[in-house]
């Protein structure tokens, strides 16, 4: 998720979604996929999403809930999935594995002294994580619902923030902050919430604060990343303040008497990620309605009253664009 402490920094307001009908958004696919997984595994029975054979699908449901939003509000998604994980990030993994494995203990526990039904629900909500079965079966249904998938070579969010970049989408949607880090133009959070999302603004956030991207990277790293700790007693305003005066990170280190370990190679990550300019995507979506319902209620198992109202706002959605076309 980066550092939170980003946001006093970023450049942020809110839009409405009628201003944003029209648009192509590139969307941290997992990023947004474990907010829904999350979130249906919370408020949903688990009997609905677990098949026969004991797989769990929650982010089958997840995804038909969630689409309609785009849709409704005449956007285009384009799923960005990840490819490799960096070596930097090894260490971040590590540690949400192990916490993910403190909340299963927690969650055997709750259900052996029988807690009560939102306390299970919210320790199952915290250990999950984006199986194969998730990543394969989201595919699958998003194929067949004829929205578009784009695999990056290595981070999905920086394959989106590079396609805003290069112009062939609108908006990156995630709710993670190092997409201004990444160089995103244009960033859309609060996409999985209720109510119009933010916009993060990258060129007027570097305006507000009169730096440039890689002072902006550089007090990320004294402040703190994903791949490093930050420098203890630096927050946002010390962080721009001591750039301002001393120019550059290194700068900052050798005034302030302070290190950060592999401080070039994580300037990189941002600057210069692992990214693809090979991408290809139709935005007229043609959903196969019939055989997503069927691969979602029949090969996987979920009832379909969990998904019904999500395929009708889907084929609402999309008829009523098709409409649009000839008015």
């Amino acid at each position: 998720m980066g550092n939170a402490d980003l946001r006093q920094l970023a450049a942020i307001e809110d839009v409405a979604f009628d201003d944003l009908d029209g648009s192509v958004v590139a969307i941290d696919a997992h990023n947004w996929l474990y907010r829904y997984l999350t979130t249906t595994v919370k408020f949903t029975g688990s009997s609905a999403y677990t098949t026969g054979g004991g797989e769990e699908v929650a982010n089958l449901i997840g995804t038909v809930q969630g689409l309609p939003k785009f849709l409704e509000h005449g956007m285009t998604p384009v799923f960005v999935f990840d490819g490799g994980t960096t070596e930097l990030k090894a260490d971040e993994v590590a540690e949400r594995r192990e916490q993910r494995e403190r909340y299963e203990d927690d969650l055997e526990t709750a259900r052996e002294e029988g807690a009560d039904a939102e306390t299970i629900a919210t320790l199952e909500s915290r250990t999950q994580r984006l199986t194969e079965t998730i990543r394969t079966t989201t595919r699958e249904l998003l194929e067949l619902l004829d929205v578009p998938v784009i695999e990056a070579p290595a981070e999905g969010e920086a394959q989106a923030a590079h396609m805003v970049r290069q112009g062939s989408v609108d908006y990156a949607g995630t709710e993670d902050y190092d997409a201004l880090l990444l160089g995103a133009p244009l960033t859309l959070r609060q996409l999985t919430s209720k109510g119009d999302p933010e916009l993060m603004d990258f060129e007027a956030t570097l305006a507000t604060h009169d730096l440039t991207w890689e002072q902006l990277v550089d007090a990320a790293i004294l402040m703190g990343t994903d791949f490093n700790e930050g420098i203890s007693g630096i927050g946002p305003k010390t962080a721009v303040t001591l750039l301002r005066e001393h120019g550059d990170l290194w700068a900052v280190f050798e005034a302030e008497d302070c290190h950060v370990s592999n401080a070039d190679a994580i300037r990189r990550l941002f600057l210069d990620p692992d990214v693809t300019d090979d991408v290809d995507f139709d935005t007229a979506i043609e959903p196969d309605i019939p055989a997503a319902k069927a691969y979602v209620t029949g090969e996987w198992e979920v009832p379909a009253s969990e998904v019904e109202r999500g395929f009708e706002r889907i084929d609402e959605a999309l008829s009523q664009t098709g409409l649009d076309r000839w008015t």
